[in-house]
């Protein structure tokens, strides 16, 4: 999932357009916003922030073999994973995040996760 900070003066928008052409090497309009997660303060004194996840659309394997370049110093792979592989292959926080996505596209809603669970669900 491509992804990174604010640069100055730029709004979240921005950011993913920015990012998805730096990680991907694709010049994507990102779509709606699917997800909006708020992490508090850490620890460690790392500050509060707000992370943005918006619709990138559908990209077919053939596609995204063709189309993706992935940045040297921002990603070493890629490969197409089922819903039910992102458990085992990704950190859970980013996990929960995709499946917040999932679940945002499906409803057709926008999802808010607070430290990465949905306070509005019991099994969080």
């Amino acid at each position: 999932m491509p992804g990174g900070g604010l640069g100055a003066g730029e709004e979240p928008l921005h950011t993913a357009r920015r990012e998805v052409k730096d990680e991907l090497g694709i010049d994507l309009a990102p779509d709606r916003l699917l997800v909006v997660v708020w992490v508090p303060e850490q620890a460690d004194d790392r500050p509060p922030l707000v992370n943005h996840l918006f619709d990138g659309g559908l990209m077919s394997q053939d596609e995204a073999e063709n189309r993706l370049h992935l940045g040297r110093d921002e990603l070493a792979e890629w490969r197409p994973a089922t819903l039910a592989e992102w458990d085992t292959l990704l950190a859970p926080h980013t996990a929960r995040r995709l499946h917040a996505c999932s679940r945002a596209l499906a409803e057709g809603s926008t999802v808010y996760l607070k430290h990465g669970f949905d306070p509005t669900r019991p099994e969080n």
